[in-house]
């Protein structure tokens, strides 16, 4: 782990929590490229309808954006939730050099928990994975948000 893995951490974290505020599951994610964040997301995909609009994919997208280039060569990637097929894949598309997740994902987890995408020397790519990250501070939010749904479907 580097000593700027926390303060970026921190910052994806801060983006889950806006995705608890609107009833999305609180995962966030940032994009950090020669120590400037510059990416960003949470969770979007019950508030707008659409199934692809998870943290990492509209923080990809925002990467990409501002570099003008589909390749994010030595951009690190923070998420506060261990990342979907969906969005492994699209790491691997886009490049991605290292992802640093907080919680795994024992039910969609395709990094450690149910496969292990980033790191198969079957695909073009590889990525640098590290994990564990803030576990706790991640795991308190989904915690928090299936409670009040819960609460939302009993009351």
């Amino acid at each position: 782990m580097k000593l700027s893995d926390k303060k970026y951490m921190n910052l994806a974290l801060a983006e889950a929590q806006k995705a608890l505020e609107i009833k999305e599951v609180p995962v966030g994610a940032v994009i950090v490229h020669n120590d400037r964040v510059i990416g960003s997301g949470y969770n979007l995909k019950e508030k707008t309808g659409d199934p692809t609009l998870h943290a990492e994919i509209i923080a990809i997208r925002e990467a990409s954006k501002h570099l003008s280039d589909w390749r994010l060569n030595n951009c690190e990637l923070y998420v506060t939730l261990e990342p979907c097929p969906m969005c492994a894949g699209a790491m691997i598309q886009a490049r991605i050099k290292r992802l640093v997740f907080a919680a795994p994902d024992k039910k969609a987890g395709a990094v450690r928990s149910l496969y292990n995408l980033l790191e198969d020397e079957r695909f073009n790519h590889q990525i640098d994975v590290e994990h564990g990250l803030m576990e706790k501070e991640s795991q308190q939010l989904l915690q928090k948000f299936f409670k009040m749904l819960r609460k939302g479907k009993d009351g």
